[in-house]
C-alpha cells in the first residue's frame, strides 16, 4: 500500500481550488446520470478541448486543461535563458530526463472508460500543445518533483497543472482562479497563498505549490484515502463530491468516482489527468514523445531581505525584466511586496552574480525615490495612487500615523525605476493586455457608478456576462467597485446602425449653446446613443470643453 505523509488543516475547507461559483446540487435533486448521454459528453469535450490547438498561440484561450470552464494566458510564453547545472542532486540515480522521474514514481491505476479514452485521443492528436507545456514546465518541473516526494506524494499530480493551467503560472479563470495550480482566493488564502496588492502567493511557484500539496493532502484525509474522489473536489468543492457520494448512498447506488453525479467539468477533469498517466506510462506504445527536460536544478531562490524593484533586480541578476516576472509571477506590481516574501527565482548559473550584487548595495538604493512637495487637493491616496504604491508605504516611510498631510510638506515617496510600460508582466499590464484584446469591431468603455453590475451593464450594451468579464479580466459574480474602467467590445454601436456601415470613433468638444440634441443632428446619430456611449447623467447640463466620444458611419456624415 502506498504510504504518503498527512498534513492535518484545522479548518474545513468547502470551496475547491479551481471551481468557479457553480449552483448548489440539493439532496433532493432527482437528476441522474444519463449514461446513454454519455457519447454526446464526449463529442462535447472534444469540442471544447480543440479550441486550444486552434488558440494557443494567442494571448488568451480557452485551453485542453479546463475543457468546459475556459483558462486565459493574457501573456505571451517567455523564453528564459536556463543552462543546467552540474550539481548535487537529490535523486542522483541514472534518470537524466525528468519525464521519465516521473514515470517511475506513476502510483495510479488507469481503468478502461470512454471518458478516459476521448482525452487521451485528444492529447495524441496534438502533439504540439504538449511541446508548449513542457516549455513552460521547464523552469519549475525539477521544483515540483522535488516538493512531491519531500512530501511523500505521488508523482502523478506532476501532471496536475498541465490539467489545470497548462503549466502557466499567469492564467486565470475568469478573474477568479489564478495560477498554475488554479486557486481561487479564499482556498488559496486558507491554504497559506498570501495576497495583497504587491503579491498574489497563488501565481508564485513556491507558495501555490506548497498549498497545493497541503489542500490535495486535506481532501485525500476527508474523503478516506481515495484519491479520485479527492481529485474531484479539488476541481468542484469537497462538499459538492461529499453530497453526491451521499445521494448514490441514498439510493443504494455506488460511490465510486464514475458513479457519482457531479458537475460535466468535474467528470471530465479526472479523466484528462488519468489519459495522461496512461500516456506516459505507456509512451512506447502511443509512440508519443514527451519533450526532454532534462532531470536537473535549473533555478535557485535567493534570499534579497528587503523590497527591491524588479527592473533593478533583473539588471542585477544579468535577465531581462520580462524573464525575472516570468520566473517571478507572484509579483502584482514594480516592485517585490515591502512586507515578503524576501526571495526571487533566478537561473541557477545567474544565482551567485545577483547574491554579490545584493551584498554590494545598500537597502536604500534598492528603490527610486522622489520627493513629493504637496499640493492643495493632495491626499495619501492620490499621491499613492499617482506613485503606483499604497497609502501604508507611505505612512511607513515617512513616520506618520495617521492620514494628515499639509500643503507644502515633503514626502518621500518611492517610484518605479523604470517606465510602467516596461513591466509588462505586472498586473496593470497584464489587465492592459487583456482588455485592449480586440474581440469585436469596436471598442466601447464604461466608468463604473454606484450600484452597476454586470448583469445590467450585460443589458445595457447586448453583450454575454460571461464575455464583459472575460473581456476585463474579472469573473461574472466579482463586485464593480465605481471608478473602475472596463471594456465593452461591440459589433454595432448604434441600434441604427446599417449592415454595410463603416464606422470610426472620434471625440467632440462641447462648445457654448451646445445641446445633445444639436451634436446628435450634426452626427446623424440618436441622443440616446450619445447618453450611452457617454454614460451621460439626462439631469445635468453639457459644460464647454466637455469631451463626448461619438461613434459615426462615414459613409452618412
Amino acid at each position: 500500500m502506498y504510504m504518503k505523509k498527512r498534513l492535518l488543516l484545522p479548518f474545513v475547507v468547502t470551496l475547491s481550488a479551481c471551481q468557479l461559483t457553480t449552483p448548489t446540487i440539493s439532496d433532493n435533486d432527482t437528476h441522474t446520470i444519463d449514461e446513454s448521454l454519455e457519447l454526446v459528453e464526449i463529442q462535447q469535450v472534444e469540442e471544447d478541448l480543440l479550441c486550444d490547438s486552434e488558440q494557443e498561440h494567442n494571448t488568451e484561450h480557452c485551453t485542453a486543461s479546463e475543457g468546459t470552464i475556459p483558462v486565459s494566458h493574457p501573456v505571451e510564453q517567455v523564453d528564459i535563458p536556463l543552462e543546467t547545472t552540474d550539481v548535487v542532486e537529490s535523486h542522483p540515480a541514472p534518470i537524466d530526463d525528468m519525464w521519465e522521474r516521473i514515470r517511475v514514481g506513476l502510483i495510479f491505476d488507469v481503468p478502461e472508460n470512454k471518458r478516459i479514452t476521448a482525452q487521451r485521443n485528444w492529447y495524441l492528436r496534438h502533439p504540439a500543445y504538449m511541446e508548449r507545456v513542457a516549455k513552460r514546465a521547464k523552469p519549475f518541473l525539477h521544483y515540483i518533483v522535488d516538493t512531491l516526494e519531500h512530501e511523500n506524494m505521488p508523482l502523478d499530480l506532476t501532471l496536475l497543472p498541465i490539467v489545470e493551467s497548462a503549466f502557466d503560472p499567469f492564467a486565470y479563470s475568469h478573474g477568479r482562479a489564478a495560477g498554475m495550480w488554479q486557486f481561487i482566493p479564499g482556498t488559496g488564502k486558507r491554504f497559506g497563498m498570501k495576497q495583497t496588492w504587491w503579491y498574489d502567493g497563488r501565481r508564485d511557484v513556491t507558495d501555490s505549490t506548497l498549498g497545493a500539496v497541503n489542500y490535495l493532502n486535506y481532501l485525500l484525509d476527508y474523503f478516506d484515502g481515495d484519491w479520485l474522489h479527492a481529485l474531484a473536489a479539488y476541481n468542484s468543492g469537497e462538499g459538492r463530491v461529499k453530497r453526491a457520494i451521499r445521494k448514490n448512498k441514498k439510493a443504494g447506488k455506488p460511490t465510486d468516482f464514475w458513479s457519482l453525479d457531479l458537475p460535466r467539468e468535474t467528470r471530465a477533469y479526472v479523466p484528462k489527468l488519468l489519459a495522461l498517466i496512461d500516456i506516459l506510462r505507456n509512451s512506447d506504445k502511443y509512440a508519443f514523445n514527451w519533450p526532454k527536460i532534462e532531470n536537473k536544478a535549473v533555478i535557485k531562490a535567493v534570499n534579497i531581505g528587503s523590497q527591491i524593484d524588479l527592473a533593478l533586480a533583473a539588471d542585477m541578476a544579468g535577465l531581462s525584466l520580462k524573464e525575472l516576472h516570468a520566473l517571478n509571477p507572484g509579483f502584482n506590481r514594480w516592485a517585490t511586496d515591502p512586507h515578503g516574501p524576501h526571495r526571487l527565482l533566478v537561473p541557477l548559473e545567474k544565482a551567485p552574480m545577483f547574491e554579490d550584487a545584493l551584498a554590494n548595495i545598500d537597502k536604500q538604493e534598492r528603490l527610486n525615490w522622489v520627493r513629493h512637495t504637496v499640493k492643495s487637493g493632495d491626499s495619501l491616496l492620490k499621491l499613492a495612487k499617482k506613485y503606483h504604491t499604497t497609502v501604508d508605504i507611505i505612512q511607513q516611510v515617512n513616520d506618520m500615523r495617521g492620514n494628515m498631510i499639509r500643503v507644502g510638506d515633503h514626502l518621500l515617496v518611492p517610484v518605479a525605476l523604470k517606465s510602467l510600460d516596461n513591466y509588462t508582466l505586472s498586473a496593470e499590464q497584464r489587465l492592459a493586455q487583456t482588455q485592449s484584446k480586440k474581440r469585436a469591431s469596436h471598442k466601447l468603455t464604461h466608468k463604473v457608478k454606484s450600484g452597476d453590475t454586470m448583469w445590467d451593464l450585460s443589458r445595457k450594451y447586448n453583450v454575454n456576462v460571461r464575455s464583459l468579464a472575460k473581456w476585463n479580466g474579472m469573473a461574472p459574480t466579482d463586485t464593480l467597485h465605481p471608478g473602475k474602467t472596463l471594456v465593452i467590445w461591440v459589433n454595432s454601436v448604434s441600434k441604427n446602425q446599417r449592415s454595410d456601415a463603416v464606422m470610426r470613433s472620434l471625440t467632440y468638444t462641447v462648445r457654448r449653446g451646445d445641446s445633445l440634441a444639436r451634436i446628435a443632428n450634426k452626427f446623424n446619430v440618436t441622443i440616446n446613443d450619445l447618453k450611452r456611449w457617454n454614460q451621460l447623467n439626462p439631469k445635468k447640463y453639457l459644460q464647454p470643453g466637455q469631451r463626448l466620444k461619438v461613434f459615426v458611419d462615414v459613409t452618412r456624415t
